[in-house]
């Protein structure tokens, strides 16, 4: 084969998902969102769900979702996704629909709607994109902050008798009956990035199969909020987001 034939787009053995739109993303150099915006088109498009899956993003850098990712979406109010989600699924019980947040989003001003739709085992997936920080406003103390890491709202560092503890809410989530499945991914490296996605598609099949609630929440990094650059950044989560946030299956329900 001629090398003008090789290089043809119908001849690479990889390719963009088809579901994603071309779009020029505006995530930093180095941020998670991209990679599982990627996973999410995969799945859905190797389950032959593009047509009936509904997406639904609140605010944060999670809300420009629907610019790449070519299926219906509806934009919630901050926190909000999970009780919109909510409605969604209750009439429209043949769609497969998730959330897509950040945690600044899923566990401050919606750790409600989380938590009451985990419990009442929506059959939702919620798709959560954790990176310890609030990304898009300026890099402000999230709930999952870790102890003495410096954001623009702490800049000394997370002080636990002020501040409180950085949530685990994965785990509050894994300990709710509706829940059946609540694992911790991230997608560092090439390994992790295929146990995410078939952790991912595992989410979907349950909500399509009625199971409950999934969740598949991700340690990820922002390179912007934490003034480091992509590689300093990975590194940092796998020597102090990790040890904290542990990936794996908290709850996987068969």
């Amino acid at each position: 084969m001629e090398l003008n034939e090789i290089i043809k787009p119908e001849n690479l053995a990889y390719d963009k998902p088809r579901l994603m739109n071309d779009n020029p993303m505006h995530y930093c150099p180095g941020c998670s969102h991209g990679v599982i915006h990627k996973l999410i088109a995969e799945v859905v498009d190797e389950m032959g769900l593009e047509d009936k899956t509904i997406g639904v993003s609140p605010v944060g850098c999670a809300v420009f979702a629907y610019n790449y990712i070519d299926v219906d979406w509806i934009e919630a109010a901050h926190g909000r996704a999970p009780a919109v989600a909510t409605a969604i699924k209750r009439l429209n019980p043949d769609k497969m629909v998730f959330t897509y947040q950040g945690d600044g989003d899923l566990a401050a001003i919606g750790t409600a709607e989380t938590i009451h739709a985990a419990n009442r085992g929506e059959n939702i997936v919620i798709v959560f994109v954790n990176n310890a920080i609030y990304g898009m406003t300026g890099g402000q103390m999230a709930p999952t902050t870790l102890e003495g890491m410096p954001t623009a709202t702490c800049p000394y560092g997370r002080d636990i008798a002020l501040n409180g503890y950085p949530l685990k809410i994965g785990n509050l989530l894994a300990q709710l009956e509706g829940t059946c499945l609540v694992t911790r991914q991230s997608v560092h490296t090439a390994a992790a990035v295929r146990k995410a996605k078939k952790m991912l598609r595992k989410a979907f099949e349950n909500a399509m199969a009625g199971k409950g609630t999934s969740v598949v929440e991700f340690v990820s990094t922002c390179s912007s909020g934490w003034k480091m650059t992509p590689e300093k950044a990975n590194t940092w989560m796998v020597d102090n987001m990790f040890p904290f946030y542990p990936l794996g299956d908290l709850k996987n329900v068969e």
